[in-house]
């Protein structure tokens, strides 16, 4: 069907060699090995002719959940944070929060990249390209309308093997969009969890960090004449002292503690959640005061995932500290506090490099294999993970950035990394993701705003219509409910 030519670039003894095949890519499963001498691997790369029509539109996926990431056309490019001044990208730590730090972005037109799949839309038919296994590295795609060409690429620099090792293991479809997906994660041997649909409330977009004892009783008191039994209340962040400190409430806050809170929340009917980022912690954190050898380390240096907070850095997930930790984390938050469900948020910062012994995919995969020990039979909703990885291990999961308040963030946000807030950004996401719904997951496209006061949504509405159009924003159109 394709042919497919490989390439592996490796040092051994010092000195750099490579060795080449050409392997005929068929329809369904595609393993594709080589064997190899002692050596570390520098790269690992393929081409696949694909020719592509005006019309076609083509899909890459993006890094993380918050990746922007829409079906794009042959012409189309990516922008990362090229002709941003260093100084900014400095200070405000923007190439922690994707792929920035080891994925170029050429940023010219015809150039576009993903990760773990890709798709080719003519119409109603769809030419897919998928990975099976990303344990042995992320497997990323790029594609050149100019040479017409799919180019992989296995991310497993400075690994170091020998025998038989697993260049690509590709899925490869073509049909309807149903057709091709129901295939791919027939072939997956990571199976969705099974849980029902959720709907209910979450503190965080109208009161952010700004939240306390009162105003979480309020909000309950305001959700019981709305939600259904069963229905999820979430208490979001800002209810601990920083980023990083999962073992107290902020008794500023929460005087009460949060596990009377839970109390109320169960007596109301509903089920009660609560926000954490397990692998990361801020530089005002006990945590990271305290204890910066639980920190991971990447040539001596720690990881900085970003700017949020008062900046946040990697955990080192392999330190026996860090895990003991967590241990205690989970167990008081299921088993003191009695939390039903948590919202596992910037999980992308346990895996930001690989070793010489695991690819940084692998890592990853390990990372959400620990959570879901954590936490047994208790759902999790991921945020902020990159996708693939999320397969099969949680029940719910993030499939676009954060709504904002407005249809696009303010204009100079739009210049920074595509992992922004942005209610544009996400629509299109929970679009060109619709793929994973029920089949990896259920997706979970962030929230709805069902407020008129502090959303500028509503003001863009009443402007559209002062000038003759007479529609909402999807954000508010679609139903609440849908039994």
């Amino acid at each position: 069907m394709y042919e497919l030519n490989w390439t592996v670039l490796f040092i051994r003894d010092g000195v750099e060699e490579y060795c080449s095949g050409v392997y005929e890519l068929n329809e369904g499963i595609n393993h594709i090995t080589c064997d190899l001498p002692r050596c570390t691997i520098k790269r690992v790369t393929a081409e696949i002719p694909v020719k592509t029509v005006f019309r076609e539109r083509i899909f890459m996926n993006g890094y993380q959940t918050w990746t922007y990431c829409p079906e794009y056309t042959r012409n189309s490019r990516i922008r990362g944070l090229n002709g941003l001044p260093q100084t900014l990208i400095k200070r405000y730590k923007l190439d922690g929060y994707s792929d920035y730090h080891f994925v170029n972005y050429p940023w010219l037109l015809g150039i576009v990249h993903g990760f773990s799949w890709c798709h080719f839309r003519n119409k109603d038919q769809v030419r897919l390209f998928a990975s099976l296994d990303e344990t042995p590295g992320y497997t990323m795609f790029s594609y050149l309308t100019r040479t017409n060409a799919l180019v992989a690429e296995r991310d497993c620099e400075n690994i170091e093997t020998e025998g038989s090792y697993p260049i690509f293991d590709l899925f490869v479809a073509q049909g309807s969009e149903q057709e091709v997906y129901d295939a791919w994660f027939d072939a997956l041997p990571q199976k969705r969890i099974e849980a029902p649909k959720l709907y209910g409330y979450s503190s965080w977009y109208n009161r952010y960090q700004s939240i306390s004892e009162q105003a979480i009783r309020q909000d309950l008191a305001g959700c019981r004449s709305i939600f259904q039994p069963g229905d999820l209340f979430q208490i979001d962040d800002g209810w601990e002292p920083f980023v990083g400190d999962w073992l107290e409430e902020d008794r500023a806050k929460f005087p009460g503690g949060l596990k009377k809170l839970v109390d109320e929340i169960h007596d109301s009917g509903f089920q009660a959640g609560i926000w954490l980022a397990p692998f990361v912690a801020e530089t005002k954190s006990r945590v990271f005061k305290e204890h910066p050898d639980w920190f991971f380390r990447h040539e001596g240096e720690m990881f900085c995932c970003g700017c949020n907070w008062s900046d946040f850095y990697s955990l080192d997930i392999d330190n026996p500290e860090v895990q003991d930790y967590l241990r205690r984390v989970f167990d008081k938050v299921f088993n003191t506090w009695g939390f039903d469900l948590v919202k596992l948020d910037f999980l992308y910062g346990a895996a930001p490099y690989g070793t010489a012994n695991e690819t940084r995919a692998g890592r990853m995969i390990r990372a959400m294999k620990f959570l879901r020990e954590l936490c047994g039979d208790h759902p999790i909703l991921g945020c902020g993970v990159p996708v693939m990885p999320a397969f099969g291990l949680v029940e719910y999961c993030r499939i676009s950035c954060d709504v904002s308040l407005d249809w696009n963030d303010k204009l100079h946000m739009r210049v920074i990394h595509r992992e922004r807030p942005s209610t544009r950004n996400a629509i299109a996401n929970s679009i060109s993701r619709r793929s994973l719904n029920r089949r990896a997951y259920l997706s979970d496209p962030d929230v709805f705003f069902l407020r008129t006061e502090n959303c500028g949504l509503i003001c863009w509405h009443r402007s559209m219509r002062c000038l003759g159009v007479s529609f909402l924003p999807a954000m508010i159109l679609l139903p609440i409910r849908k039994k």
